[in-house]
Formats: C-alpha cells, sequence, structure tokens
C-alpha cells in the first residue's frame, strides 16, 4: 500500500495530519480503483504558514472533514497488515507512531522507502532529489504535486520501477528491498601525523 501524508507541519510532537492518500500495490500492479484520500479536520492544530504553502489546504477547506479519530480508523482498517511504500517513509513513520503509537521504528519496519530505493540506484542523483524531480527523470507524470493522493500514486509507480530494476541485480524479496539503502558516503579521515 503506498501511502503520503499532509500535515499541519513536521513536528511530530505537535502537528497533525490534515489528509492522506493510499494506493493499493498488489501483486506488481497499481489498483487505482481502490485508491482513496481524505481530508482531516487537524482541530485545534493550525497548519504553518509554510504546510499550506507546501500542500495549499487552508483551514477553510478542512473545516467539516472528518476528525483524526474517524481518519485514524478509515486509514487503519486500509494498512492492516500491509506493508506501506513511502517517499521519505521517516515523515509517514512519524506521523503514523503519532496516530497510532507503537514507536517510529516499529513502522518503519513496515516500510518500503522508494526514496532509498532510488538512492541506491542512482549514481549520480539529481539535486534536490525530490519526488517530482526523480519521477520526471523516470517519465513518470506528476499531476499535483503536495497532494496526498497523487504523491501517494507517484510514489507507487516510482517504487514498481525500482523494485524492477533491482530485480534485474537480485533483489527479490519484500526484506530485501527494505535493506536496500543508498551506498554510504566516503569517509574522509585526517592522515594521521608520522610517528617519531
Amino acid at each position: 500500500m503506498s501511502l503520503d501524508f499532509e500535515a499541519t507541519g513536521l513536528d511530530f510532537e505537535r502537528d497533525t495530519i490534515v489528509s492522506f492518500g493510499t494506493v493499493p500495490v498488489r501483486q506488481g500492479r497499481i489498483d487505482i480503483g481502490s485508491a482513496d484520500y481524505e481530508l482531516v479536520d487537524p482541530g485545534e492544530v493550525a497548519p504553518s504558514p509554510v504546510s499550506i504553502t507546501v500542500h495549499g489546504l487552508l483551514p477553510a477547506d478542512l473545516r467539516g472533514a472528518q476528525g483524526l479519530e474517524a481518519a485514524r480508523a478509515s486509514l487503519g482498517r486500509q494498512i492492516e497488515g500491509r506493508f506501506l511504500v513511502t517517499w521519505a517513509g521517516m515523515v509517514e513513520a512519524g506521523f503514523l507512531n503519532r496516530m497510532y503509537g507503537g514507536g517510529v521504528r516499529s513502522w518503519l519496519r513496515r516500510c518500503i522507502d522508494a526514496r532509498e530505493l532510488m538512492f541506491a540506484l542512482e549514481e549520480d542523483p539529481p539535486r534536490p532529489f525530490t519526488l517530482s524531480s526523480v519521477a520526471e527523470g523516470l517519465g513518470v507524470p506528476v499531476a499535483s504535486p503536495h497532494h496526498a493522493l497523487d504523491d501517494a500514486l507517484v510514489t507507487a509507480q516510482v517504487f514498481l520501477i525500482a523494485a524492477s530494476r533491482l530485480e534485474a541485480r537480485g533483489v527479490r524479496t519484500v526484506r530485501e528491498l527494505q535493506r536496500t539503502v543508498r551506498p554510504a558516503d566516503p569517509v574522509l579521515r585526517r592522515p594521521r601525523a608520522p610517528l617519531g
């Protein structure tokens, strides 16, 4: 299940989600007919001006949307027992932990981070290394960046491309995909002074 959140900000102690998009990925295929997009009223937590600039959701857009408890129940049914495909999974894991508890690490164990997969495949990653820039390089259309449903759909497509390329390199299981991370940057060490 590909998952994307938009939120009031990125402080996992204070902020909360304002929308989510889910796109099922089954047997190497995207099930767009079962995709879901839901707005969430953040209650007392006002979206920051920066977050509004990013996702474009104004407080007026969120008035009357389901509350966090209803969103929690709806999303919980969709993701129950499923691996989650994300872009920069630490963000989704942070908000999942805020919504359901269990710890960020526990949620990360259920995530396959398409960003990490693409980093592992790129010899010269583009700067900035955003979902939109990577999708553009792969020929994946991006209709509405930072809209939770569009980002979940683009993430699912990028994931399938990355998984296909990694399969050609012998990566075949979900666990192997999860262990695929970007190559470590070379560590520059200061030369030691000669002894004596």
